[in-house]
């Protein structure tokens, strides 16, 4: 118990002047070293455009780790498989409890095995679809209809959806969208400039409720 109020303390000092982000490595069998290159961008992106001064070094992280505190904003993705272990569980309950933001794009395929491990997390706090009007649609780029669509898979609706703790969204799932696809370099899936725009400005505004609020 102590540890835990130690890291909580840590968390809550750093949290508000750390610039750092990370990815979440995992485990199960999923990729999550997919998308290489987008995180990189995003916080160039950010850095030009909404005057954060984000590290650009990513760093990565583990869900049993202590250094997990040390971030303010968590990323995940991948295609498949995902399992989260007893302590692993506990460690991202109490950094997301404590302040953190966990962020898991779902880069097709991940869905299924993604959603259990959620309600392993908060088994009495489900998911909820995010409104359009919450200020991460609303700045500092307006997305009036929610979240955009960067990949086609389904042919369904892009949705985000989150975990609130006292209002405050700690865990944002979005779904049936592919940002990270949109965050890569242009090269890797050849999206057109205007859907790569919409996709880092869609991040920046993750990053900015993060950051800035």
């Amino acid at each position: 118990m102590k540890k835990i109020i130690l890291l909580f303390l840590i968390f809550l000092c750093n949290i508000h002047y750390s610039q750092e982000i990370a990815i979440l490595k995992y485990n199960g069998g999923g990729d999550w070293y997919a998308n290489p290159t987008s995180l990189p961008n995003l916080v160039k992106f950010c850095n030009q455009n909404i005057n954060t001064k984000i590290n650009n070094k990513v760093a990565t992280v583990e869900p049993s780790s202590s250094e997990l505190f040390l971030y303010p904003f968590i990323h995940m993705t991948g295609h498949g498989n995902v399992v989260f272990s007893s302590n692993e569980i506990q460690n991202l309950r109490n950094y997301l409890i404590a302040g953190g933001f966990l962020h898991i794009d779902d880069n097709y395929g991940m869905d299924e095995f993604v959603r259990k491990e959620i309600k392993k997390l908060f088994p009495d706090n489900s998911l909820v679809e995010i409104p359009k009007s919450h200020s991460i649609f609303q700045g500092p780029y307006a997305f009036p209809n929610g979240l955009p669509k960067i990949h086609e898979h389904d042919n369904k609706q892009p949705q985000a959806f989150g975990i609130f703790i006292e209002g405050r969204l700690a865990l944002l799932y979005t779904y049936e969208c592919d940002l990270g696809d949109g965050w890569e370099n242009q090269e890797v899936h050849g999206d057109p400039a205007s859907i790569r725009e919409k996709a880092l400005k869609m991040g920046a505004n993750i990053i900015n409720y993060v950051f800035k609020n």
